[in-house]
C-alpha cells in the first residue's frame, strides 16, 4: 500500500498534524504501536501556553473543545521548603495564559477530531528503508508494510524514524523523576492535600525535590526528582513497590511527613522516568521525503514546553504542507527553517529549568 503522508506516532504532535491536515482537506495516516487509544495511561496535567499550544489548537479548530476540559484553578502554584513551610504562594492570575488540562483529555479531543480510519493501532515499526526520490518503506511487527511519499517521525524520544536524518541519540541527564499517585486525597490524605494546595507544589533542595500537582478528581500526581547516576537508579528493584518506595523515601529523611507521604503512601507502584535529552540545538540536513516533530526532533529535559512544542510543530508542518501542495520539499524546508531556531531557544530554557 502507498500513502501520500504517513505519520508515525499518535501522540499530541502527530495527532495535531493529522487534524490540521484534515482541516485543509489533506488526508494522512497515523501508525501507532499501542493496540488501542486506552492501551496505557497518558500522563498527568499539562499547562497549555497561549504562544504555542493554544496557537496549535486554534489552527486545529479545537479551542472550544479545549476550553471545555480545562482544570479551572489548576494553574496556581506554591513553593515549600523541606519542612513544609510555604515560601511562595501564587494565585491564579485568571489571564488564561497557561491553563491546565489532562493529557488524556487533550489526546481524546484530537482523536475525536480526525476521521475514524486515520489512526492504525497496533502498528509497531520494525524496519524503515529509503527507496529513493523521497519515498520510504516501513515494515511493521505484524509483517505488513507501507510505502509513503512523505514520512513524519512523531514517535518520541526513541524514534525509529530519527536515524533517517540524524545520528543523534538521547543521553541520560543524571536526573530521574519517580512518579507516584494519591487518590481521594481530601478525605484520605488531608495533611498532604493541604500542603500541596489547589495546583502545583514545588519542594526543591540541591540534588533532590518533590513536585506534586492536584488533578481533577481529588488526585495528587507526584514526581520525586533525584540527581542520581543511572547505576543508582538501576540498583532499585521497582518491581518490588514497597521496597522501592522505602528506598526513595530514605533520600528524604527529615522532611515533613506530609511531603514524604507523597512517596510512602503512594497508591500506585512507583515508576522511574529517567530524563534523557538530545544534543542542544539538535538539527539535521534536509533529507528528501522525511522530517520529525516533537520529542523525535528535539527531546529535552521537561520544562513545561514539550507537549506545547510538539503540537505547534504539528500545526506548522501541516500549514506548510497546505501552503506548498505541489512541492513537498519546499514545505519541509519552510517548516524546518522555523523549527530549528525555535527548538534551540527551548533547549536553553529547559536546561535552565532542570539546573534550577
Amino acid at each position: 500500500m502507498t500513502t501520500p503522508i504517513t505519520i508515525i506516532g499518535a501522540g499530541l504532535g502527530g495527532l495535531t498534524l493529522a487534524r490540521v491536515l484534515h482541516v485543509h482537506g489533506i488526508p494522512a495516516t497515523v501508525y501507532e504501536a499501542d493496540v488501542s487509544a486506552d492501551a496505557r495511561t497518558q500522563g498527568g496535567q499539562l499547562d497549555i501556553h497561549e504562544h504555542d499550544g493554544q496557537i496549535a489548537l486554534a489552527a486545529a479548530g479545537l479551542i472550544n473543545e479545549f476550553r471545555a476540559v480545562i482544570h479551572r484553578g489548576g494553574d496556581v502554584a506554591r513553593v515549600l521548603d523541606q519542612h513544609g513551610t510555604v515560601l511562595l504562594d501564587e494565585s491564579d492570575d485568571r489571564t488564561g495564559a497557561r491553563p491546565e488540562v489532562l493529557r488524556g483529555d487533550l489526546r481524546r479531543i484530537l482523536l475525536d477530531s480526525v476521521p475514524a480510519d486515520t489512526v492504525r493501532w497496533g502498528h509497531k515499526v520494525t524496519l524503515v528503508r529509503s527507496l529513493g526520490d523521497g519515498r520510504h518503506e516501513l515494515t511493521f511487527a505484524d509483517g505488513s508494510a507501507v510505502t509513503t511519499n512523505l514520512l513524519v517521525g512523531a514517535d518520541g524520544a526513541w524514534s525509529r524514524i530519527r536515524p533517517l536524518v540524524s545520528d543523534a541519540k538521547p543521553e541520560y541527564t543524571d536526573v530521574t523523576f519517580v512518579e507516584t499517585y494519591l487518590y481521594d486525597v481530601d478525605q484520605r490524605h488531608p495533611a498532604t492535600a493541604e500542603a500541596v494546595g489547589a495546583g502545583a507544589m514545588y519542594a526543591l533542595t540541591p540534588g533532590k525535590g518533590i513536585v506534586a500537582h492536584r488533578e481533577a478528581g481529588d488526585i495528587l500526581h507526584t514526581y520525586v526528582e533525584l540527581n542520581r547516576p543511572a547505576e543508582w537508579i538501576a540498583d532499585i528493584d521497582f518491581t518490588d513497590a514497597t521496597a522501592a518506595r522505602a528506598r526513595i523515601a530514605a533520600e528524604f529523611d527529615g522532611w515533613a511527613p506530609e511531603l514524604t507521604a507523597l512517596i510512602t503512601d503512594g497508591e500506585t507502584a512507583p515508576v522511574p522516568r529517567m530524563i534523557h535529552t538530545l544534543p542542544a540545538a539538535h538539527r539535521w540536513d534536509r533529507v528528501p521525503g522525511v522530517t520529525l516533530l516533537g520529542d523525535a526532533a528535539h527531546l529535552m529535559p521537561p520544562s513545561g514546553d514539550g507537549a506545547n512544542l510538539a503540537m505547534l510543530d504539528g500545526a506548522e508542518l501541516a500549514r506548510s504542507i497546505a501552503a506548498h501542495p505541489d512541492d513537498i520539499e519546499a514545505a519541509l524546508t519552510a517548516y524546518e527553517t522555523f523549527l530549528f531556531p525555535r527548538s534551540a531557544a527551548a533547549y536553553a530554557d529547559a536546561h535552565e529549568v532542570i539546573d534550577l
